[in-house]
């Protein structure tokens, strides 16, 4: 497909261009590449150093001159109503620069509207509290309040994966509460980041308030990093890049929603065929290319051989193709890089002992779902993150033990279990070290009001507009004297 019939004024309701500081760039083009199939379904300029530095001064400039919280609310609603009447337009950008099978990409598009729209109430009331300050003696005939203000610029760096409402869960809080934001997208999905700018700009917002530097990450990331005027930094990616980015801005408030290798433990209790679909889709949905898909299955041993077969039958219709196509589940890892990993390490597992009981091989240069049985904890499907479509089991005798084997892990973003007894539900809510458990539902499970965050090298912060909001903020207190 050529890149003119995909990104065609007529074909699209706005451009790919890439603003910073309200001036078009115009640096050397990037090529964006369909996971697919290799061709080219975009171009986008790039940006470096002076760029950035210019995103700063604009964006600063906004922060300090913010619109009343009425407009941002309006331009907030605004950008919701214009994202949900592109919803097709906007499902086939994901589809085409990062491979998204165009029906999970349409859920994206919806989650962005209901972010959009919760960032919008957060505008309308994001305040702060009164005090009591007659409380203490020394306050008598003194009284006061506390209000909220932007902490700054608001730097955003964000993954191809959800590249449409992970810069929503940033861009929309920071516009609610009048930060200027400089957003930077991955180099692999730039163009869901231009149109929701796009999408912003003619909702109301100003360009000064919003600019997408795409180009690359050390030399944006050093600007980023060293201007004071940059309030909070907020990182969504891998741990080990995110927890460097922190290390290097101690004196920034850096919010860090990171990786995970997300356990699912399965009782003997629980509705197996059930369990078994929430592990066949949330592992791999996308290529299991999300922080939060179910990758390792720890599952009661009297129930193993039934949970199997269970799982056999629901990876079934989980079908590798071409992400336009309405049947494709699967669709392509991000690149040949991911994809030789994620082989290699599918690879390691079976050399070390591990059974394959689904094994969808390869599609051309393209890799299907895989479940591995008796995974071995000391490989790296088990123990590291490994952002693709497998899933690996292993059994337990005691729950004791499946919470240990769950606990496993330098990572605590969200698990799961499937029971039906409330007391051994409730236990696993208190014992699971992670940010989010969910009972008898898939662990990756979110919507985007709730509280998301991690735990140990998983994060360090909460997501969801009503959390961010704060995050974004200072809470500041007057005092009135008598």
């Amino acid at each position: 497909m050529t890149t003119s019939s995909v990104l065609s004024t007529t074909t699209l309701p706005f451009r790919p261009d890439l603003f910073s500081a309200g001036e078009k760039l115009s640096g050397d083009p990037l090529a964006v590449n369909s996971p697919w199939d290799g061709s080219v379904v975009g171009m986008v300029p790039t940006g470096g150093k002076r760029e950035t530095a210019d995103a700063i001064d604009a964006a600063h400039h906004a922060t300090r001159n913010p619109l009343p919280a009425y407009r941002r609310a309006e331009i907030l609603d605004g950008a919701a109503a214009r994202i949900e009447a592109n919803r097709d337009a906007l499902a086939r950008i994901l589809a085409l620069e990062i491979g998204k099978p165009v029906s999970q990409a349409l859920i994206e598009v919806d989650r962005c509207v209901q972010t959009f729209r919760f960032s919008a109430a957060e505008a309308r009331t994001l305040t702060g509290t009164g005090v009591a300050f007659d409380a203490h003696p020394a306050g008598v005939g003194h009284r006061g309040f506390t209000i909220r203000v932007p902490i700054g610029v608001i730097a955003a760096i964000t993954p191809f994966n959800f590249p449409l409402n992970l810069a929503a869960h940033k861009v929309g809080p920071a516009v609610a509460t009048g930060c200027g934001v400089v957003l930077k997208p991955s180099r692999e999905a730039p163009l869901a980041a231009a149109a929701l700018a796009y999408i912003l700009y003619d909702a109301g917002l100003p360009r000064e308030a919003l600019s997408v530097v795409v180009g690359s990450s050390s030399q944006i990331g050093d600007v980023l990093i060293a201007d004071d005027r940059v309030g909070m930094i907020t990182f969504t990616g891998s741990s080990e890049v995110g927890w460097q980015l922190a290390a290097r801005a101690p004196q920034k408030r850096v919010s860090l929603e990171l990786g995970n290798s997300t356990p699912l433990i399965v009782c003997a209790d629980a509705d197996l065929s059930a369990a078994a679909g929430a592990v066949a889709a949330s592992g791999f949905a996308f290529a299991g290319q999300s922080c939060i898909s179910v990758q390792r299955v720890i599952v009661e041993r009297s129930v193993h051989d039934r949970f199997v077969d269970e799982l056999i039958g629901a990876s079934a219709g989980k079908t590798l193709g071409d992400p336009l196509d309405p049947a494709t589940f699967v669709g392509p890892l991000i690149n040949n890089n991911a994809r030789d990993r994620v082989a290699d390490w599918i690879e390691e597992a079976q050399d070390s002992g591990a059974t394959p009981i689904v094994d969808s091989g390869s599609g051309g240069p393209h890799l299907g779902p895989t479940v591995l049985d008796q995974v071995d904890p000391s490989d790296r499907v088990w123990h590291d993150e490994v952002f693709g479509p497998v899933v690996g089991i292993r059994t337990f005798e005691s729950f004791s033990e499946a919470i240990e084997a769950a606990n496993a892990t330098e990572y605590g973003l969200q698990a799961g279990i499937f029971t039906m007894d409330i007391r051994r539900a409730l236990d696993a809510a208190e014992q699971l070290d992670f940010g989010g458990v969910t009972i008898n539902e898939t662990p990756t499970f979110r919507v985007d009001q709730m509280p998301y965050g991690g735990t140990k090298i998983s994060g360090n912060t909460r997501e969801g507009p009503r959390y961010t909001v704060r995050e974004m903020t200072e809470e500041r207190v007057v005092v009135i004297g008598g």
